[in-house]
């Protein structure tokens, strides 16, 4: 199997991984919607059906360490090409459930096959093409995510219509096995990416000046943003239900409103991986944790449509931060060992991001919506905080930077060179 760097294999690899990142949010979350339907079902109510979903939501976070260490030691083509196979066999497995064990081990076995995707094919997608495009990549391939999650329930509510809750888990199923096959014809014809290779005497790239201080930043910052963006995304459809009382007539309408807030938010991590190809990302994180930190204010106080408005301008800027972890992972830390720090990062997403739901409950008992988005608001303070803590400097690569050598690794520059 050789190697292809031609303009049909960057074009196909990346193909695979953004409809990767779709499935895996879409897969994940296929139980939220079709649990509705399945009340009764194994003669358990709707809380203990959720429940068994539980474990596979732990091993989906829990399992981006080994996943990032596997595909950094062994094959991250191969670890894609089992997070297609498995996820696939999982959802079916799911979906032929006879028992509530079974149900439990299918959906503990999707979030064990889950979990490989974010470690292994973010750093696929770094590596995926010129450093000076890096941003951009990362912000398309964001968006996919995004759709992942916002089609979730749209999908499977159609399926449990049409056709019962099991073809909401057998049908993405087929979908993923027939998706797994594709990619590994794809690889038999193309290979995999490029990639440098260490030569004999040579020794392995270390870490780049600064990456204490910009990994310390790294981990508020991804703490902070795991709070905000699941407490925001779970409560937005409520708070808009609550203050559209009187203008919006349905929960239909509320939850086709609250899509539309996530569809628009979605799309504004192209621009900011654009941004990030070409400014420094100190400036930029600074400048978009403060946009959280007003925007949620203003939400707390909004009611009608201005709370439509307002909580569109809050999902918009906590998606525009996606991108600018990964950005700083990639060009901070050495390609062999990539795979495990965003193992770890996203280990921290998913883990502490599951506290949201409780501090909401937490906080809406105290004193409602108000107080949920003032303490969010407090927490983009702390990540503006922290974003000064980055080094000063470009961000961007040096004019050039990306032809010496042939094809570069996009971490070879910290975003404090080029300064001036």
């Amino acid at each position: 199997m050789m190697a292809s760097d031609t303009p049909a294999g960057t074009r196909g690899r990346l193909f695979f991984l953004n409809v990767g990142h779709a499935f895996d949010h879409w897969f994940i979350l296929i139980v939220a919607t079709a649990v509705i339907a399945m009340e009764g079902h194994f003669g358990l109510s709707y809380a203990e059906l959720m429940a068994l979903s539980t474990p596979g939501f732990l091993a989906f976070g829990v399992g981006s360490i080994p996943a990032g260490w596997l595909g950094d030691r062994w094959s991250r083509e191969g670890m894609i090409l089992v997070f297609f196979l498995g996820m696939g066999l999982a959802c079916a497995l799911a979906g032929l459930a006879r028992t509530p064990l079974e149900f439990l081990a299918a959906l503990t076995l999707l979030g064990v096959f889950g979990a490989i995707y974010h470690p292994v094919g973010i750093a696929m997608v770094v590596e995926e093409g010129p450093p000076e495009a890096l941003g951009r990549r990362l912000g398309v391939n964001g968006v996919w995510g995004n759709m992942g999650v916002a089609g979730a329930a749209l999908v499977t509510g159609i399926l449990v219509d049409v056709a019962g809750w099991r073809s909401a888990f057998l049908l993405p199923g087929v979908l993923a096995v027939a998706t797994g096959l594709g990619y590994h014809l794809f690889l038999r014809r193309f290979g995999r990416a490029p990639r440098k290779k260490s030569r004999a005497g040579v020794p392995k790239e270390e870490m780049r000046p600064g990456w204490r201080r910009v990994l310390a930043v790294l981990a508020v910052a991804t703490i902070m943003f795991s709070l905000q963006f699941n407490a925001v995304t779970v409560a937005l459809p409520r708070v808009l239900e609550e203050r559209l009382a009187g203008l919006v007539a349905s929960t239909a309408a509320v939850g086709a409103i609250a899509a539309a807030v996530y569809a628009v938010a979605a799309f504004v991590q192209i621009a900011m991986g654009v941004a990030l190809d070409r400014l420094a990302v100190r400036p930029l994180l600074m400048w978009v944790a403060a946009g959280q930190a007003a925007a949620l204010v203003l939400a707390a106080f909004s009611q009608g449509w201005l709370m439509v408005a307002s909580g569109t301008a809050v999902m918009i800027l906590v998606f525009a931060q996606v991108p600018i972890g990964a950005t700083l992972v990639a060009r901070y830390t050495p390609a062999h060992i990539r795979g495990r720090i965003y193992g770890i990062q996203f280990l921290v997403v998913f883990g502490v991001g599951g506290l949201a739901v409780p501090m909401i409950a937490l906080l809406h008992g105290t004193g409602g919506f108000l107080s949920i988005f003032l303490t969010l608001a407090v927490l983009a303070t702390f990540t503006c905080m922290a974003g000064a803590a980055l080094p000063r400097g470009g961000g961007t690569l040096p004019p050039g930077r990306a032809k010496r050598g042939g094809a570069a690794d996009p971490a070879v520059v910290p975003l404090g060179e080029g300064a001036g």
